[in-house]
């Protein structure tokens, strides 16, 4: 039984590994699939859809309503001889004033449009963002499994050797169970780092709306681009750029218009109506007679709400109430992202002041490193003490690498701030 479900498990394991596809990506591909698969984009889109929608209904105020009705009624040993009459009507009718409501909803609408492309532009940036975020995070993460690893080969390489030197009494046992301790920890660091990394890549999946049986291998480097940044400049392009800004400055437009729309409803109603009636039916005399009776009616109707038990008012003091938030709120985001766009650049000078750290110490590293192979070399240290070498400009250079996310990371937030992609 024990061997029928291990074949069983394995068949399985053996089916997954076929169908699992393995794709690479570059960071301007993932950006592209993202914004091309990612459901809140789609979602987006389909609201400005559903807005153009809502504005051709507005429209349709504009054009006058067209009926027809047609009636056939056939009375039978109710009068001394059966009656059957047809009463047909055309009715047209024309709104000519409504207080400004309908040129005003379809204002509204057209604003709910830009509104639905300011929102989608904003859910771009963010999306934008966060692919960049996981992208290089998955990109550094995939280097520290490497680092990792190789610090696990290295203390099993010294264990090794420390147990050659234990047999020969010239290390003592408490060395060994450091070395040991060292190994332990090292692959406890390796494992939670490949954890780390299917974590990562599985948000980036998430992120490009990838199926799950894919795995992702992220192309590309670290490499740091300098490039001037002026505080006042990236200022004056966040409050002309950040799609937020131009939400509110939409949403407090609506707000005006929703306020006229609503005072519409204390105001006249006046449309013009035309009815044609055309009608045949039998006589009720003895003698029976069939015609047609065609009459036809012109008119126009007013209407204007006198009192409502001030149900308007209350409606129209809740709209300026909308529209006080409304602007209360826009200030808000100005100074939200005015906080934002500071932190960033504050966040994009240490990652800079950090990178410089890092080459820094690469430098030291890296000569240390060749001095160790020139030893080696001339046979003055073992081959060990070059691989601890190694090992140190590698950690070094991991250090660098790490300076440099963060600085791309920074710099993506600093460009997302600015209002830019």
């Amino acid at each position: 039984m024990k061997k029928i479900l291990f074949f069983i498990f394995f068949i399985f394991l053996s089916t997954s590994l076929i169908y699992a596809e393995e794709i690479s990506l570059n960071l301007e591909e993932a950006i592209a699939i993202g914004l091309r698969d990612n459901p809140n984009i789609l979602l987006g889109e389909e609201e400005i859809n559903k807005a153009k929608q809502i504005l051709s209904q507005s429209y349709s105020s504009l054009f006058p309503n067209l009926n027809l009705g047609l009636n056939l009624q056939d009375a039978k040993e109710f009068y001394p001889k059966d009656i059957t009459s047809i009463n047909t009507q055309i009715g047209l009718t024309q709104a000519l004033y409504q207080g400004g409501r309908i040129i005003n909803t379809i204002s509204l609408n057209k604003d709910k449009i830009l509104l639905s492309q300011t929102i989608l532009d904003k859910t771009k940036l963010e999306l934008v963002l966060a692919i960049k975020k996981a992208f290089y995070s998955l990109l550094l993460q995939e280097k520290l499994v490497e680092l990792n690893k190789n610090i696990l080969e290295n203390i099993q390489a010294h264990l090794k050797t420390q147990k050659e030197r234990y047999k020969y009494g010239q290390v003592s046992e408490s060395d060994i169970l450091s070395i040991e301790t060292s190994l332990s920890n090292a692959q406890k660091s390796y494992e939670e780092a490949l954890n780390q990394k299917e974590s990562l890549e599985a948000l980036l999946k998430n992120l490009l709306f990838l199926k799950e049986e894919i795995i992702i291998k992220p192309q590309g480097e670290f490499i740091y681009e300098p490039k001037e940044i002026v505080y006042d400049t990236a200022f004056l392009e966040a409050l002309s750029k950040r799609p937020e800004i131009k939400e509110y400055e939409l949403k407090e437009r609506m707000a005006k218009k929703q306020v006229e729309i609503t005072r519409s409803l204390n105001r006249p109603n006046i449309s013009a109506a035309w009815n044609y009636y055309s009608g045949s039916r039998t006589s009720l005399g003895t003698v029976s007679q069939k015609g047609w009776q065609d009459y036809q009616t012109l008119g126009v109707s007013v209407q204007w709400p006198i009192f409502d038990g001030m149900l308007t008012q209350h409606k129209i003091n809740e709209a300026l109430v909308d529209l006080k938030q409304t602007q209360i709120l826009k200030e808000k985001i100005k100074k939200d992202i005015i906080l934002e766009l500071k932190e960033t650049y504050l966040f994009l000078k240490d990652a800079i002041a950090k990178l410089r750290k890092a080459e820094a110490e690469l430098l030291l590293y890296q000569d240390n490193l060749s001095v160790a192979e020139e030893k080696y070399k001339k046979g003055e240290i073992s081959w060990l003490d070059k691989e601890d070498a190694m090992l140190k400009y590698e950690i070094s250079l991991f250090n660098k690498q790490s300076a440099i996310y963060e600085y791309i990371l920074a710099k993506a937030s600093f460009e997302k701030a600015q209002g830019g992609m």
